[in-house]
């Protein structure tokens, strides 16, 4: 950076420690999620929210004695509270429904099933101990139930255990998300709990690539109307969500009647989560929020997605993503990655294939954003031969790179910096 250029530091969201960075104070914007209050008193935020839903009788009004109950939460990718969320439920089921009575379904998509080691960290020791958890398995036909045809022709199978309970619950949170609009609510029964044949129609290359499909749209938005469509039409009787700080810490708690539920979670997102910019930028610096969302590249999509949103054409965007967990190794993520030799093929192929492949589309979304711009990462995890194979390129250090992408952009260049990732969607306010 230019010696009269004051540095000063910023510190993304990385693992689980944070990585802080040195920019030049005079070209950089830094965009983070407005400041709000974390809940005072976190267990009597949820009860609220389950006795005074936003729509719709409260939890303890849905349930009656001798009926088994169906919860859906998420993986372990996600930052969910689910230990105090299905305590509070729980308390809230007290003497109406049995403990055996009700079966936890982590809501995995088309991602692996957790670890026992996992699923002790996402529940405390005493749920997963007393409680009846299950993973989801999206390939296992013999888990699965046909339940019809839904949206714009959705093929829906779902989890049976799902469908065959007295009563079903949705539990996440809700932030932006990169092509579904939003997350939590409805995503909780589908893409969740669904069969890989219905996640890949959700996921087609026709839905994805619509350009309705982004951050923070989801009427009209074609994957998310999907969704909305198949959680009414198969039916859910509460649902549970919450929002969260930049340190993963509850801020407010919604319940009820799914949709009303989740849309206003969803404007309260929309208001502390969406900023406004009045330009597009030669260098973003993003990261995925640090550990959980952050443990893979897969992952690390979304930061790269918000950054793609304010960086003007040909320039440069920098993801600070740890990748503990790799592309992950898991998946068609990497072959699919490697099987072209540049975005632009990719984006041919998909869509010239006739059905969705696991994985196609984070694979699509990653070669739009290399269309539009290079994308560096920076990964202790990741070396420079495996990100070629992503069409990546890696990172030695972040500030370096931004000095280096500034200088090659030349005089006026700027750089915008989210230090969450897609915990704050900035765009461009034409």
């Amino acid at each position: 950076m230019p010696a009269h250029d004051e540095p000063y530091e910023v510190t993304l969201a990385f693992g689980d420690s944070g990585l802080p960075v040195r920019f030049p104070r005079s070209r950089t914007t830094v965009i983070e999620p407005r400041r709000i209050d974390a809940a005072a008193d976190v267990d009597a935020t949820l009860r609220g929210a389950l006795r005074r839903p936003v729509a719709g009788p409260d939890l303890r009004s849905v349930v009656r004695p001798g009926q088994t109950v169906a919860i859906s939460v998420c993986d372990a990718t996600r930052p969910q509270p689910r230990e105090p969320m299905l305590r509070a439920i729980l308390a809230e089921l007290e003497g109406v429904v049995r403990t055996d009575d009700i079966t936890v379904l982590i809501a995995t998509g088309t991602h692996r099933g957790n670890t026992p080691e996992e699923i002790r960290a996402m529940f405390g020791d005493e749920l997963a101990r007393t409680l009846r958890i299950v993973n989801h398995d999206a390939r296992a036909d013999e888990t699965l139930v046909w339940r019809g045809r839904y949206g714009a022709d959705v093929p829906v199978w779902l989890n049976r255990d799902w469908v065959e309970a007295d009563v079903r619950i949705t539990t996440g949170f809700v932030e932006p998300h990169f092509f579904a609009g939003f997350s939590g609510g409805p995503k909780l029964v589908a893409p969740g709990l669904a069969g890989l044949r219905t996640v890949l129609t959700l996921h087609d290359a026709r839905r994805i690539g619509d350009p309705s499909a982004t951050w923070g749209v989801c009427d009209g938005n074609p994957v998310h109307d999907d969704v909305r469509a198949i959680a009414v039409g198969t039916g859910v009787d509460f649902g549970l969500d919450v929002i969260l700080d930049r340190s993963q810490r509850v801020v407010a708690a919604f319940g009820g009647e799914i949709l009303a539920m989740h849309a206003a979670a969803r404007r309260r997102v929309r208001e502390t989560a969406m900023v406004p910019v009045p330009r597009s930028y030669d260098v973003v610096v993003t990261s995925n929020s640090g550990y959980p969302l952050d443990q893979n590249l897969y992952q690390a999509v979304k930061g790269m997605s918000a950054a793609a949103s304010v960086v003007r054409p040909g320039g440069v965007i920098i993801c600070a993503a740890e990748c503990r967990d790799g592309f992950p190794d898991h998946g068609s993520f990497r072959e699919v990655l490697a099987s072209a030799g540049s975005a632009e093929e990719l984006l041919a192929r998909i869509a010239a294939r006739a059905e969705t492949v696991p994985d196609q589309w984070q694979v699509q979304i990653l070669a739009r954003i290399l269309a539009r711009a290079s994308v560096q990462v920076f990964s202790p995890y990741l070396d420079e031969a495996a990100l070629r194979t992503a069409h990546l390129r890696s990172c030695d250090d972040v500030g370096d790179s931004v000095s280096a992408a500034l200088a090659a952009a030349g005089d006026g260049a700027s750089v915008c910096v989210l230090p969450e990732g897609p915990q704050t969607i900035a765009y461009v306010d034409r």
